[in-house]
């Protein structure tokens, strides 16, 4: 226990650095999956074909090949704001298509009747989905949206593996210094990650059952 207490501004320090990835990374990820989830359902085909690859392309590639190439390649192609800021892109690049496939299955679920209605009286497929789908499609993916939030804070642990100081990272490194104390250290860190996922395991729940009730 020592070694956690001797050591915990440290693991706060760590704590603050994965719960910003989360921030960051989720953010963007819901910003570009609400874009690629519209372009999905687009009339127009090259829109479609678009997403479908990002898509299928992203969510069939590992993470860690993801990081790879943010970390490696990206600074070889002349563009390195640092390790943190591109490990955010890959992370929300990674989580953006389980946004968006998650979204669209939200969007599936409105009545077609409604976007129909829309179209009748004058609003064009932009107004359709921004001011009648997607308000009730948000409101019916929110708990698949936080079991893709509680599977990015995860993924975030990769992100020490490419110069980002978070929880990972944290580990490894007072495992190497205090190889007495594995364990407990192991166990601190996950007690970190579970400060985060269960919170929001239980908004999923909370959030589920009043949507359940309201429909």
């Amino acid at each position: 226990m020592s070694a956690i207490i001797e050591n915990f501004p440290q693991l706060v320090e760590a704590f603050l650095g994965t719960l910003s990835l989360l921030v960051l990374s989720g953010l963007g990820a819901l910003a570009i999956g609400i874009v690629i989830a519209g372009m999905r359902i687009s009339p127009a085909p090259p829109l479609r074909a678009f997403a479908t690859v990002y898509t299928e392309l992203l969510r069939n590639t590992p993470l860690t090949l993801v990081l790879f190439f943010c970390a490696t390649l990206l600074p070889y192609l002349q563009f390195f704001p640092g390790y943190y800021p591109l490990a955010v892109l890959g992370l929300t690049l990674y989580t953006s298509p389980f946004v968006a496939e998650a979204l669209r299955s939200g969007i599936n679920g409105v009545a077609v009747g409604q976007a129909e209605a829309a179209r009748s009286i004058g609003l064009t497929f932009g107004q359709t989905l921004r001011i009648v789908i997607l308000p009730q499609a948000l409101r019916m993916v929110v708990p698949p949206l936080i079991n893709v939030l509680i599977a990015l804070t995860k993924n975030t642990s990769v992100a020490g593996a490419f110069f980002v100081f978070e929880l990972f990272a944290a580990a490894r490194r007072l495992a190497n210094a205090r190889g007495d104390a594995v364990i407990t250290i192991l166990l601190g860190v996950a007690a970190f990650y579970l400060l985060i996922t269960v919170p929001l395991g239980l908004i999923a729940g909370r959030v589920e059952k009043k949507v359940a009730v309201l429909r």
